[in-house]
């Protein structure tokens, strides 16, 4: 059995995850903005970007790791 069928994941695998987690932590990163606060009402809270983009994106790179983790790397046969 040679090295490579030890793993699960193979290498398109691991950068298939980090592109997705890259893709939810810039979704998270939409997300922020000021904060309204008792004495100031921010109306920014009720953007698009915020309420609408930013989980769609996160909803995207949730999708993307989930795809990554169940792809099934590809298999190499040698011959002896």
């Amino acid at each position: 059995m040679s090295d490579k069928q030890k793993f699960a994941f193979d290498k398109v695998n691991f950068i298939l995850l980090a592109i997705g987690m890259a893709i939810v932590i810039i979704g998270f990163l939409l997300m922020t903005g000021p904060t309204s606060s008792e004495t100031l009402f921010e109306p920014d809270i009720f953007s698009v970007r915020r309420i609408k983009v930013a989980p769609v994106v996160c909803l995207f790179g949730f999708i993307s790791m989930i795809y990554a983790v169940l792809r099934k790397p590809k298999t190499q046969k040698t011959e002896e």
